[in-house]
Formats: structure tokens, sequence, C-alpha cells
């Protein structure tokens, strides 16, 4: 386990923000490491959202829907409500353990402002992230299956895939059938890779072009938008608006998107009913030119519940979603 604790210089609460982590910790092995964020590139790069931040194996669990980054203070909620510049040590317990997702009231600031959870919900496995866990080769192989897509632009097959999964034991075969089950990834009716989120194996209204040219198609607009953190490189997003077909560029140069039309918005929504993202939420987030048009789709679907977020809200759900699967 790494725990990351992000902060700006001389702020107050690091030193009481690591002390909360040992005492949550409880003597469990752990890397633990202090990092001193300069400027706010650095805080989006590393998914800093208000100083001291807090970082599980590259998650923060504390994180509200549609969070900025920031170098500004955080402040957190106790269960009892009372507001303190760290994480009660019983929240990061229960992070650490894994036993319970967070509290809606777990972090709040005035660059984290807590928003409806789900938009992070329907994109992040109900808040619990799209970071595969380390045990079982899950991790390893899912990031070689993330890292092939970027080189390639297509999916693995099981063979590519055999080497990794056999440095935990096992093989690629059974790796990729408890990804599926645990929606990290999907596959068809022959075992092949179907979707690895924010990638997927077969077109969809979302193009993603790489640095060095590969192309590549994004399960929605949300995984679209997550991609230049996840990768670190500059890329530009194509996509079409449901509504009236007009087309939506998103060019992310060094950390910063710019957006085309100026007015597009992002529907984020999920379908009753359960199950993977794939089929419950994919094609209910989606580009729009216009704030309008989202509200006339969501009037054509009124069986989609979800919400029309802004750029700065889409940028952040997405950089936060998949910022972390890359990293060690």
């Amino acid at each position: 386990m790494r725990i990351t604790v992000l902060t700006v210089a001389d702020c107050p609460n690091a030193q009481p923000a690591l002390e909360q982590v040992t005492a949550a910790l409880g003597g469990r092995e752990a890397e633990v490491e202090l990092v001193e964020v300069a400027d706010e590139a650095e805080a989006a790069r590393l998914g800093m959202c208000g100083s001291p931040t807090v970082l599980i194996d590259g998650i923060d669990p504390f994180a509200q829907p549609g969070a900025v980054p920031s170098l500004s203070c955080r402040l957190y909620r106790d269960a009892d409500g009372t507001v303190s510049g760290v994480p009660d040590e019983a929240a990061l317990h229960r992070a650490l353990a894994g036993s319970a997702t967070p509290r809606q009231d777990a972090g709040i600031s005035d660059c984290c402002t807590p928003k409806p959870p789900e938009a992070l919900d329907v994109v992040g496995r109900a808040g619990r992230g799209r970071r595969a866990p380390a045990e079982r080769g899950l991790r390893a192989v899912h990031q070689q299956i993330l890292r092939h897509f970027a080189a390639t632009g297509t999916a693995p097959d099981a063979r590519t895939l055999q080497s990794v999964a056999a440095e935990a034991g096992r093989s690629a075969t059974e790796v990729l059938a408890d990804l599926a089950d645990e929606d990290f990834l999907t596959l068809d009716k022959s075992g092949n890779i179907r979707a690895a989120y924010p990638f997927s194996a077969t077109p969809t209204r979302h193009k993603v072009r790489l640095e060095g040219g590969v192309e590549v198609w994004s399960m929605c607009a949300i995984d679209a938008l997550g991609v230049p953190a996840m990768l670190g490189q500059d890329v530009e997003i194509s996509s079409t608006d449901p509504v009236t077909g007009d087309p939506i560029t998103v060019t992310s140069t060094d950390g910063t998107m710019r957006w085309e039309p100026a007015s597009a918005v992002v529907f984020v929504g999920q379908r009753p009913g359960g199950g993977p993202a794939a089929s419950v939420c994919c094609d209910a987030l989606n580009f729009f030119t216009h704030a309008d048009n989202a509200r006339t789709w969501t009037s054509l679907h009124p069986d989609v519940p979800g919400r029309v977020v802004d750029q700065p809200d889409a940028e952040g759900i997405g950089r936060q979603t998949f910022g972390p699967l890359l990293a060690p």
C-alpha cells in the first residue's frame, strides 16, 4: 500500500495529516510519503484538491465529484460535523480498510465544493474508482491493456497479456474474467476485450487522437476527458452532439483544455437497474454543443436520470476518475 500526502509549502496541516495516517494504519505496513506541490499544473497532474490531500494507492478517498485541483487550503468534516484541516482517524481507517465508500461530506473547501455524487458514481464503480487493485495480477494486467490501447489504438488479446498475468501465477484468461466481473473492462462472448474504460475496441461517438497520431475510441465523454491525465500527454477529442449531429472538439495542451464550441457541456446520466458502466451509463454521458441541447436529449430520454455539468466540472470528473490508473 502506498499513501501519499500532497501539500503546499508551509502547510500547517501537513504534519498533522501524516500523524493521522500513521495512527489510522495502526502498525500496518505501508509506504508513506509527503509530496510538496509547487504549482497548479502539478496539482492537476497529481490530483491534489487542496492542501493536504491524502492519496491511497493514487486514489483520493475523500474526493468530491467534480472537484477541481487546487493549491488552496482543504477542509474535512468529521463524523460529528466538526470541520478540521485533516481527515479524522476513523474516516482514514475506513478508507484504508476499504470497508465503506467515502461520505458525501468527507472533504469540503473553497476549491472542492460538494456536488451531487451521481457524476462520479456512474463512471467510478459507485465511488470505488477505476484503478484496479494490485492483488491477483489485476492492476498489472489492466495497466498493460491500457498501455496497449494507447500505443496501438486496439485491444490486446490474451496471449499478449499472458506474460504479465504469469508473474502473478495466473493465466491471462483468469485475470481478464476477474477484471470483467469487477467492471474494469468488458468482454465479448469469445472472451475478447470489448472495452477497458476509458477505451473502446469498437467505434463510438468519441474519438481521441493521441500524441504521435494514434487514434482510439473512448467509451463516453467523461472517459475521453480523462485520457490526457491518465496518459500525461496532449490529445484531441472529437465527438458529436447526439441531438443535432454538430461536431464538438476538445483539445488538451499541457493540461489545459480548449472546447469548441465554447458553449459545449456534458450530460452525466445513468440508466436505472444496475450493471456494468458500459450498459447503464456509457451511452448517457455525452458532449452537447449547448446546455439547451442536453436538456432536449433528457426530455427525449426521461428514463435516464442525470445532470448537465459544465466544462470545468466535466474535466475534473474525468481527471479524478482516470488520472491515477497508470500510476505504479
